[in-house]
């Protein structure tokens, strides 16, 4: 992984977790365990990083919501 697509995925662990009111710890072992960062963010990093954080951060949790690590 290089260091945008790094910096990226920090950034989106850390805005899921702002979102949801829970520890960035927690919230990157939800998205490991699940494959979110190694099959989605990394992969679409061209497509997700140009959209807002708003959307990016909803899409994100709509996604972990389908794949059952959040209720």
């Amino acid at each position: 992984m290089d260091f945008k697509r790094l910096n990226f995925t920090i950034f989106c662990v850390n805005n899921v977790a702002a979102y949801l009111n829970r520890n960035a710890r927690e919230i990157y072992h939800l998205m490991q365990d699940a494959n979110i960062i190694n099959d989605y963010i990394v992969p679409c990093y061209d497509v997700l990083h140009t959209f807002s954080k708003e959307y990016i951060v909803e899409d994100l949790v709509s996604f972990m919501r389908k794949k059952g690590v959040l209720s």
